[in-house]
């Protein structure tokens, strides 16, 4: 009787577990980034911020590779022809979390960049968005 009520419990314990670990595979699954692609990460999670500049787009593209270069490596950048706008995009690694930056004309006056951070797991780092965006706009006060 003793050896079925530890069994039960053995059972118990691995259904717990077998079931957590579902669970957290439901959650994780692709998220879209900024430049239109697909990572993986956990989704409606706020993992990105905006900001918009009364400065050229060229100009704001310009500031945003600086800053990614400056904190960490540029990996990546491009232009999205499937816009009706001109959007640049750049990707980087910084503090080993996966960085995206979205520069587009919000107007004839206006640029916007948005910028999106992910860790190597998929979580977010949102502090480090708000730094990155900072630091585009203090470049283009210089």
């Amino acid at each position: 009787m003793v050896a079925l009520v530890d069994m039960n419990k053995k059972f118990l314990v691995s259904s717990i577990i077998i079931g957590a670990a579902g669970a957290v595979l439901l959650v994780a699954g692709c998220v879209p980034t900024v430049t239109g692609r697909s990572t993986m990460g956990v989704p409606f999670v706020k993992d990105a911020v905006e900001g918009h500049y009364e400065r050229p787009l060229d100009q704001v593209y310009e500031a945003a590779k600086d800053v990614v270069k400056f904190n960490g490596t540029l990996i990546n950048e491009s232009i999205l022809h499937t816009e009706t706008n001109t959007v640049k995009t750049v990707e980087g690694k910084v503090n080993q979390r996966t960085v995206w930056v979205r520069v587009e004309p919000m107007d004839p006056k206006v640029t916007g960049v948005a910028v999106q951070t992910r860790t190597k797991g998929g979580g977010t780092d949102i502090d480090l968005a708000h730094e990155i965006e900072k630091q585009i706009a203090l470049k283009l006060v210089k």
